[in-house]
């Protein structure tokens, strides 16, 4: 599996699990980056999600989440096993870690303990929130912050039903990893500049909420508000997939012209002397009756034939795919999306290649996700030998 050899010359200490800071660091494996994985004794939690191929501990989750790093499992409560973490601090260029703050006390891993092993070290903390609000030090889950951060309401503005609900992934987990991505790489920017460590919070809570104030924070962004909270014209509940004869396809003419240029195409220009979609304005204030009017000609024709027309008339337009169809969509079978590799102990699986592309940069090959401790001794070796 192709990674980018952008970041070989950074190893990374990383004592995170599940999600948020497992994301982020698989992005950075995915560069390049060496990532250690510290593990407790019983392995990371994530590795027991969905029904493994062959081996208690190595499920699919695990696979992707976890693919290009090395797994140690060392005794924090021995010796010899917090000797081995303060070596791996000392020759590590990153210390991320999830662990709460008085538990991190309680380790010797607080930001100055780990800065007297390694005086320029980037020390990345997943937090659920930060440590100078009230609540800090709370445990946080990606339910949870979805909750807080108003994330649990969107569903309930596009169609009215007042139950909140959460977005179907694990949303607000992996909008915080790629915070801790950029944030990261910012930091070893600067260690490079200044010869300093640098220490980051990088909290899920404020993560999610800015994320999701970008566009919704709306017209209440201004004192005194000029409207309501949300980008309207994401929370219309008319704006929604089109059934078709034959399936369902999503539209795009968010120009007024090609909205015009859409009733052309379906044969139904004269809907346009209708005083409700005769003006630009008029379409705009009546976009629900509009998009009425278009479904009922949609069911007319198939998925494929109103994509034609669709495209030749330079309109945005894609049918909707369910995770079944992605393997054999055209775009991603030809850029190589999915790729079937064989791990040493679970089989053949699918992987997904790294999205974003350095063009003219060597490839990698990215090693399979590993058995827990699975490089316990061979760690311990290099870093002896470093």
């Amino acid at each position: 599996m192709p990674g980018s050899a952008l970041l070989t010359d950074v190893r990374i200490a990383d004592m995170t699990t599940v999600i948020f800071g497992p994301y982020c660091t698989q992005i950075l494996a995915d560069m390049g980056a060496e990532v250690v994985k510290l593990e407790p004794p019983e392995g990371d939690e994530f590795r027991k999600v969905g029904k493994p191929a062959k081996t208690r501990g190595m499920g699919p989750c695990h696979l992707t989440i976890n693919r290009g790093k090395k797994s140690v499992i060392w005794d924090m409560k021995s010796p010899g096993g917090r000797a081995a973490l303060q070596q791996l601090v000392a020759r590590s260029d990153v210390f991320i870690h999830n662990i709460r703050p008085d538990a991190v006390a309680r380790l010797g891993l607080t930001f100055e303990d780990v800065r007297k092993l390694k005086p320029d070290i980037v020390y990345v903390h997943c937090l659920g929130f930060g440590s100078d609000g009230p609540y800090a030090g709370r445990p946080a889950y990606d339910d949870l912050i979805q909750s807080l951060s108003g994330a649990t309401k969107l569903l309930s503005r596009v169609d009215g039903n007042e139950a909140p609900r959460f977005l179907p992934t694990a949303f607000a987990d992996k909008v915080s990893g790629l915070h801790a991505v950029y944030a990261t790489l910012a930091a070893l920017r600067h260690r490079d500049r200044t010869g300093e460590a640098v220490h980051v919070e990088v909290p899920m809570f404020e993560c999610v909420t800015s994320f999701l104030l970008e566009e919704h924070f709306f017209e209440a962004t201004f004192n005194p508000p000029t409207g309501p909270f949300c980008y309207q014209r994401q929370v219309e509940p008319s704006r929604q997939p089109l059934r078709t004869l034959d399936g369902w396809i999503t539209i795009a003419p968010y120009v007024d012209h090609r909205w015009v240029k859409l009733f052309e195409i379906m044969g139904a220009s004269e809907e346009l002397a209708d005083d409700r979609l005769n003006s630009a304005r008029a379409r705009h204030f009546n976009n629900a009756y509009m998009l009425s009017r278009v479904q009922a000609r949609f069911v007319e024709r198939s998925t494929e034939a109103w994509l034609k027309l669709l495209l030749d008339a330079d309109i945005p337009a894609a049918r909707v795919n369910d995770f079944s169809d992605l393997q054999t969509d055209p775009h991603l079978e030809a850029v190589g999306f999915f790729r079937q590799r064989t791990h040493p102990s679970e089989g053949d699986y699918w992987e997904t290649q790294p999205p974003v592309r350095f063009v003219g940069i060597p490839e990698i090959e990215l090693a399979p996700a590993p058995a827990p401790g699975q490089h316990s001794d061979q760690v311990i070796r290099e870093l002896e030998s470093d």
